[in-house]
């Protein structure tokens, strides 16, 4: 009889982690952005139907880069989870925290049985707040740690490359114009350093919205609004031009407001010198038979 060969548990780790990093990056990369009204998710997907994005909450985005098989049961297990914690509880009580944990617990779960191979996924779980610093992000690995992340978060594909980009550009307070161009220029970014083009039907764009009035806040970009906001230029400086442009007025407003004011007073002045000057005594003095008594009593 054989000895089986042993495998130290560290070298078996090592082994699946790789495994299931080389299974993520063979998959397109996408990002997560907070911008000044919410969350917006972008991704290069060509497909219609099959979506990285999705809503599991009134208030909870998900993402996900890797196998679509396997990143489509979480999120089908993450909107059960949260459909019945709603219901039992209260709509309040389900939080991306809360999600987060779960997921974190299922993939930690797979990963360390030797029965089964790892999922070869990379998952994004957000929740948007009443105000920017109650918006939570959370990243969760194929070995289910949970990374607390603010601002950008990028998964799948080259994602270190275009976390490094994004760090360095985005700021807080972006539209959401502003937001969607950075997000397609880290993602058009090749590993060579070069840049391709990505059109705007390759692109998958939905929005974790505050503002929106109804109480479920995802909303998905497509058609004509995705592309006006990619071809919107200087969407940042629309807020600094539109008071450049009541200032004009405000500052031209005072002259015309007091020549209309002053015109009827120019007007009766203009008048009363007209009345008494020679031209208009001459007038007025032709006019009157009183006039031409007194001259021919003066002639006699």
């Amino acid at each position: 009889m054989s000895t089986p060969f042993y495998v130290s548990p560290q070298q078996a780790m090592a082994d699946r982690a790789e495994y299931a990093r080389k299974g993520i990056a063979r998959g397109r990369s996408l990002v997560v952005l907070q911008y000044a009204d919410g969350i917006v998710f972008v991704g290069e997907n060509p497909s219609r139907a099959l979506h990285k994005f999705s809503e599991i909450y009134d208030r909870i985005g998900f993402a996900a880069a890797g196998k679509y098989n396997e990143y489509e049961n979480l999120r089908i297990g993450g909107v059960r989870y949260a459909d019945l914690r709603g219901y039992t509880y209260d709509r309040d009580d389900v939080t991306a925290r809360g999600l987060a944990n779960v997921y974190a617990q299922t993939l930690g779960t797979i990963f360390s049985s030797a029965g089964e191979k790892p999922y070869e996924v990379e998952l994004v779980v957000a929740e948007v707040g009443a105000t920017p610093d109650g918006d939570q992000i959370y990243r969760l690995p194929h070995d289910g740690s949970i990374v607390d992340e603010h601002g950008s978060v990028a998964v799948g594909g080259s994602s270190e490359q275009i976390s490094s980009y994004l760090d360095q550009r985005h700021r807080d307070g972006m539209s959401l114009a502003e937001a969607l161009k950075l997000a397609v220029q880290a993602l058009s970014r090749d590993t060579n350093g070069g840049e391709r083009e990505i059109p705007a039907e390759r692109l998958e764009v939905a929005v974790l919205d505050r503002t929106r009035p109804q109480q479920r806040k995802f909303k998905r970009i497509v058609g004509r609004q995705l592309s006006r906001l990619l071809q919107a230029d200087g969407a940042a400086s629309t807020p600094t031009d539109a008071p450049s442009d009541t200032e004009e007025p405000d500052g031209a407003t005072p002259a015309p407001a007091e020549t209309p004011s002053e015109a009827p007073e120019a007007s009766e002045t203009t008048e009363k010198p007209e009345s008494t000057g020679p031209e208009g005594a001459r007038g007025k003095d032709s006019g009157k038979p009183d006039g031409k008594d007194k001259d021919k009593d003066a002639g006699e």
